[in-house]
């Protein structure tokens, strides 16, 4: 096994799959654990036995950024291909068609605020500060933070944190739709879990449809967004969970469907 797999763990328990970064001390974004993040996503997004995942680091660190003494010796030739794999690997896990929950501790920043931002949703610790720092290197955010961040807490703001580089504490990362929830940072692994394990036994067809209803109709305008809803939603129709939640509901009433994800 590579040092960069001892580095990225995958766990799975109960339907619910742990993505998990392990570099000491600060969980420094290399090349090779970048690689690893991506095959970890695909990993997990084609496992049937995963209906959620969470994206965490340790007690202390979600992920302080890219490995800034690996990128201070890369020339321009040598990021126009990295940059690649960089972002490939971020999108595969905002492209994982299943619930994903970021568990923040500590800090997240740059590269690791970045991959906060694949999340459908970001839980942190009351202690944790994120930001995009880049700017104080000469660089800009090359992980999608322009593209994200943007459409996550609107133009407006993302220019002010990418042009500033300023680190945002918890309280205004929740004002400003940064993160979604702010907890102890003892609660927000167990909080992230709580959240994921909702998803085990509900409609994985469905939902996997919904994610890309949401996420692929932000980048197109909203006829085209309409058409593709109105695809999925009718694809839908020829599954058996369908069935199995329309009849659920007419003879038990709502909630009360038990979904087998064909």
């Amino acid at each position: 096994m590579s040092e960069a797999a001892d580095e990225v763990r995958v766990e799975v328990s109960d339907g619910v799959a742990v993505l998990r970064l392990d570099r000491p001390k600060m969980n420094a974004l290399n090349a090779g654990i970048q690689r690893r993040i991506g095959e970890a996503a695909a990993q997990i997004d084609a496992r049937d036995d995963v209906a959620a995942v969470v994206l965490t680091g340790g007690e202390h660190v979600f992920a302080a950024g890219a490995d800034i003494k690996e990128m201070a010796t890369m020339t321009y030739a040598d990021m126009v291909g990295q940059s690649v794999v960089l972002q490939d690997t971020f999108s595969a896990v905002a492209r994982i068609g299943k619930p994903v929950v970021a568990a923040i501790n500590g800090y997240a920043l740059g590269g690791g605020c970045e991959l906060a931002l694949c999340a459908d949703v970001r839980i942190a610790s009351d202690e944790a500060v994120l930001g995009q720092p880049e700017i104080k290197l000469g660089i800009i955010p090359g992980a999608g933070g322009t593209q994200r961040l943007a459409r996550l807490v609107g133009p407006a703001r993302a220019k002010e944190l990418i042009f500033t580089g300023r680190f945002v504490q918890a309280d205004e990362a929740l004002r400003i739709g940064l993160v979604d929830q702010v907890v102890p940072a003892a609660d927000v692994l167990p909080t992230a879990l709580a959240w994921a394990r909702q998803f085990v036994g509900a409609a994985s067809i469905a939902l996997r449809a919904a994610k890309t209803a949401i996420d692929r109709g932000l980048d197109v305008d909203l006829s085209t967004g309409l058409e593709l809803e109105r695809g999925l939603f009718a694809g839908l129709f020829a599954t058996e969970d369908r069935t199995i939640g329309m009849t659920s509901f007419v003879e038990q009433g709502p909630g009360k469907a038990r979904f087998v994800g064909r």
